[in-house]
């Protein structure tokens, strides 16, 4: 068998089986996400260590248990390119949790001031080869699937065992190695932490609302989440996120004061009008001591000595990324500078460590960034035609005269 596609249960189980016994393959996928409550998973694909390549139909097997459970055992190396889909699925779907997953796209970040980084150029750039894409409109759904499509969707599994290989060379001259190991495992916890909170957490200003406000859009969120997963429709087709915004701020208390929201007045909304009163009629009952608690949100600089402080900040991490070549988006988001300014000048000690205080960062840039937070650090232009132009230089401390 090679560059196949498999419709079979046993086929595919028995490929699983070269995977164990390969203990390394390449894997990705193809999914519609915009019209069911969740993203229908069409294709999978799979590159062994001897070249050979997979496509494997999911819509006619009885079930993807065999591969799932490959996920799930740490002995067995999955590479791939911008994993977080793969890493969703593995959890909705599998039920457990990947355990030896390498993105490739994440290690470059590594390796270069490229991040992200697409699937083509990475190919490129590491073993010199070209990918031509030309079904990224295809309709993932539609059966039977063109042997064009086919040929695509492997192509995207195709280069990346050899990517890998490359890339783990470079990490390993470069020290690196257990920064991509700690990196992989962190997007893997991050999805896993995004799964784990309800819904209504991760709709569009929830962080405005009172307490009471949340407790009616936590009714209004699970009732939607109920309906979409029956009707398998998407969620905000069912009830858009602002819409629950604006019902948990109004509270309507009746039909007519419901139909009176503006975008409310549909027919398909007054034939459950029901539905809506009694989420917001459970939600005001909630007893006070068992209201969610609000979610904090990162609003941004506090003021405008804290915004000059994280542009500072932004310059002297830059600087160091240019000089260690690794990608600073990949190391920190505005959002990490703002954490860490807000821990060590400001003293807010709430929470997890900033994250640029943790692991590789520390090392890599978190002394940097505190010392220059505490005076400690001046910086000057040297080579102006350098890619890290500023120099950022201990401060000799004065002796008591």
């Amino acid at each position: 068998m090679s560059d196949e596609i498999l419709f079979s249960q046993s086929d595919f189980e028995a490929l699983c089986e070269r995977m164990r016994s390969a203990g390394r393959v390449a894997f990705d996928t193809e999914f519609v996400g915009d019209s069911s409550y969740r993203p229908l998973l069409c294709l999978l694909q799979f590159g062994l260590p001897d070249g050979e390549c997979f496509a494997v139909d999911p819509l006619g097997l009885e079930n993807l248990d065999a591969w799932w459970s490959v996920m799930a055992d740490e002995s067995i190396e999955v590479v791939s390119h911008g994993n977080q889909a793969e890493i969703r699925f593995c959890l909705l779907l599998g039920g457990v949790q990947p355990r030896n997953l390498v993105d490739v796209q994440l290690a470059e970040g590594l390796l270069s001031r490229s991040y992200p980084l697409n699937y083509g150029a990475l190919v490129a750039r590491e073993i010199e080869e070209k990918i031509r894409h030309k079904e990224t409109r295809s309709d993932w759904k539609r059966r039977p699937l063109m042997k064009q499509q086919i040929a695509y969707a492997l192509e995207d599994v195709r280069h990346l065992l050899p990517v890998w290989d490359r890339q783990q060379e470079q990490l390993e001259r470069l020290g690196r190695t257990n920064w991509a190991a700690d990196e992989f495992v962190r997007r893997v916890d991050d999805i896993v932490a995004e799964q784990s909170r309800e819904s209504y957490e991760r709709i569009s200003g929830i962080h405005k609302l009172n307490r009471r406000e949340l407790a009616v859009a936590r009714e209004l969120s699970r009732w939607r989440d109920s309906e979409a997963e029956l009707r398998d429709r998407p969620l905000k087709r069912v009830l858009r996120d602002d819409l629950i915004i604006e019902l948990a701020r109004r509270q309507p208390k009746n039909t007519k004061e419901l139909l009176a929201t503006r975008e409310m007045d549909r027919s398909d909304y007054r034939r459950i009008a029901g539905q809506f009163i009694g989420c917001i009629q459970r939600g005001q009952a909630v007893p006070e001591d068992e209201l969610p608690v609000r979610p904090k949100k990162d609003d941004g600089d506090k003021s405008q000595d804290e915004q000059v402080i994280g542009r500072l900040l932004s310059l002297a991490l830059a600087n160091r990324c240019a000089e260690l070549n690794i990608s600073p988006s990949l190391v920190a988001t505005a959002a990490d500078m703002r954490r860490l300014v807000r821990r060590h000048v400001y003293g807010e000690l709430e929470g997890e460590p900033p994250l640029l205080m943790t692991g590789w960062r520390a090392q890599v840039c978190g002394d940097l960034l505190t010392d220059v937070l505490d005076g400690r650090i001046a910086v000057r232009v040297a080579d102006v035609a350098s890619d890290h132009p500023l120099v950022f230089e201990r401060v000799e401390e004065s002796s008591p005269g």
